[in-house]
């Protein structure tokens, strides 16, 4: 019979992660102190420091795109008043 795998939660590997990263204690002190198997802690610590550097790269990328896109609506909002504002003017024009 096999044996269900163990899922942990986000919030358990971040922590067993950023104990690792601290690097007050090994790999394998913090496998037996989380029950855990040394390789696991070595792959949350990989990720979790691979995930901080998109972290940031990210944060950078996507406010320059809230600003292109805040950017797009304005101009489209400019061409719209242009129109409307033509419109405007050539019916002005008829009726005067």
């Amino acid at each position: 019979m096999r044996k269900q795998r163990q899922q942990y939660s986000a919030e358990f590997k971040a922590k067993v992660a950023l104990e690792a990263i601290k690097g007050v204690r090994t790999v394998n002190e913090i496998a037996a102190h989380y029950e855990v198997h040394p390789t696991q802690v070595a792959q949350w610590k990989k990720q979790a420091v691979d995930h901080l550097r998109a972290a940031f790269e990210n944060g950078r990328k996507a406010h320059e795109r809230a600003d292109e896109e805040l950017q797009n609506a304005l101009y489209q909002q400019i061409g719209q008043l242009k129109v409307e504002l033509d419109w405007v003017k050539k019916k002005a024009g008829l009726l005067g």
